[in-house]
């Protein structure tokens, strides 16, 4: 199998799954991201493992679910132990590097424990997730105690006549009033408006560049790049043009019902009674907000087109996979819920298209591939790509490679399994239960979806007659069959994660063909037989 040279993996903050054209979004328009769709294949039922931030990369970048390798939420530290992308590409020369956010918080305990000096080349490849940080920033520095002191896009800002302690939020965040007042883009009522920086230097476009510039560093080493764009997370603030080219016609109808309210489950219910949801679900707010959504992934596909076409003139499209995705979903005030954390179709399917350069790949150029993705099989499909061996005693993912390459594996998945730790926006003690009971798992098949809760009843709903997830089967008696092959699966999945991480079934029959073999010759030189 021919090795692929470089891999780009472009990932987008909080990008829903059905806002891009090739997706089925009837206004909004992607071509650029849609023409990579057809050079490659789209994958419409992908997941992410957790719909969060934290949680979602770090299983991206361990091919390991949530529960398996620990750091289920923004700000909790991966493991030392945990291998990452860069441990697995590193050894095959591959320079494997970041432009942009990861959520990655290092584990300062157990470099402490190891010894490990933060400074040293190992201490920052394991603070940085494996990445070597070539442009690191998580962006939402809108309060002063959390901006860094030497964040190089401010320093960029200052350079170009910026001036303000903090230009990410003074300018590329904000908005200007009628007397040339900074209205901060933190405030949803502003974003209407245009940001106060100019487009070609806002994040979006800064971050491109800075992939143009680690890609022409490289020149013809092979090399991994993570470019994780920070939009269209919110602040939702968008550089004129892109503040106003959709408007309120352009939106898709909003997904919720009254009984959400009258009869929801315990924990969609609280998080509708949270300050943000409740500002969501105002339609007021979602008028003002989506088109400038939008607008920020309208710029994000005019700056992938860009991208492109720097490949295309550089030949390096004939050598380069190219994977696009979104870590999660926005609610968007559907459900009346604002952002993520839970598990409906918005904020747990994310978009998932796969440019594989190889020959092989050529006859499922632009399909559309139906079968379950999870984001765990990124790491092992760009460690088959790379020509590695993936750790199956590791490794939770399963490699894309045999769907890209056309074949049609017998045995790929049934189900895909999500996991919320959402005890950091839950008000455990209001409801008798300690912070680790409040988290939940997801078993989505292709007609149900189950979701458990440690704490609470389960939520089932019925894909096939209600799509948008509206009616609640969860406490259902006629639907008890039903949610018991739902435990099955999620029993299933939890019985086949990979505990045994340092110790691979080769090794493991090795030694049992040893010990068979030392038992026979101890019996024969004994006499047992």
């Amino acid at each position: 199998m021919a090795k692929v040279k470089n891999i780009l993996f472009i990932m987008c903050d909080q990008l829903r799954a059905d806002y891009l054209s090739c997706t089925g979004h009837p206004r909004l328009e992607t071509p650029n991201i849609d023409a990579l769709a057809k050079r490659g294949v789209l994958f419409p039922r992908a997941y992410c493992q957790a719909p969060v931030c934290g949680g979602s990369r770090m299983s991206f970048y361990t091919g390991r679910y949530n529960f398996s390798h620990g750091a289920s939420w923004n700000g909790i530290p991966l493991n030392i132990g945990e291998k990452t992308l860069g441990d697995y590409l590193r050894p095959l020369d591959y320079r494997v590097a970041l432009v942009g956010k990861t959520h990655m918080n290092a584990d300062d305990d157990g470099m402490k424990r190891l010894n490990i000096d933060p400074q040293s080349t190992e201490g920052i490849l394991a603070s940085e997730c494996g990445f070597e940080p070539y442009e690191r920033d998580d962006g939402l520095w809108g309060h002063e105690e959390f901006i860094p002191k030497d964040l190089p896009y401010n320093n960029y800002l200052k350079s170009l006549g910026y001036k303000s302690k903090n230009p990410w939020h003074d300018f590329a965040n904000s908005h200007e009033g009628p007397n040339g007042e900074i209205l901060s883009g933190w405030y949803i009522r502003n974003n209407h408006l245009p940001a106060r920086v100019k487009e070609e230097h806002s994040e979006t476009a800064y971050m491109t560049n800075k992939a143009m510039d680690f890609i022409t560093e490289t020149g013809e080493n092979s090399w991994c790049l993570h470019l994780s764009y920070i939009k269209p997370h919110w602040p939702y603030v968008a550089p004129a043009p892109y503040h106003n080219i959709y408007n309120h016609n352009d939106m898709v109808p909003v997904v919720r019902s009254p009984k959400e309210h009258e009869n929801g489950h315990p924990v969609h219910k609280f998080f509708m009674s949270r300050p943000d949801s409740q500002t969501f679900a105002q339609d007021e707010t979602r008028l003002n907000m989506i088109p400038t959504y939008m607008g920020l992934i309208k710029q994000i596909d005019d700056h992938i087109g860009r991208l492109i076409k720097f490949l295309e003139d550089n030949g390096r499209m004939d050598d380069t996979m190219i994977v696009f995705t979104s870590d999660h979903g926005d609610y968007l005030g559907d459900h009346y819920l604002a952002e993520k954390d839970l598990f409906h179709e918005m904020s747990v399917r994310i978009p998932m298209i796969v440019y594989d350069p190889d020959n092989n790949s050529d006859s499922t150029r632009g399909a559309v591939d139906n079968r379950f993705v999870e984001a765990i099989d990124i790491v092992p499909t760009f460690i088959e790509a790379a020509g590695g061996e993936i750790p199956d005693n590791i490794v939770e993912g399963r490699s894309l490679k045999p769907l890209l390459n056309g074949k049609a594996p017998n045995d790929w998945r049934k189900y895909v399994i999500s996991e919320s730790n959402y005890a950091a926006k839950f008000a455990n003690w209001e409801f008798g239960i300690k912070p680790s009971e409040a988290r939940g798992t997801m078993v989505r098949t292709n007609d149900w979806k189950y979701v458990h809760h440690e704490a609470f009843r389960p939520e089932l709903f019925d894909l096939n007659n209600d799509p948008e997830e509206l009616n609640d089967l969860g406490e259902d008696t006629a639907y008890e069959n039903i949610r018991e092959q739902m435990r099955s699966h999620m029993f299933e999945s939890l019985r086949k994660r990979k505990t045994q991480t340092t110790f691979t079934d080769k090794q493991m029959e090795k030694r049992a063909r040893g010990s068979l073999n030392r038992e026979i010759v101890r019996s024969v030189k004994y006499g047992t037989w």
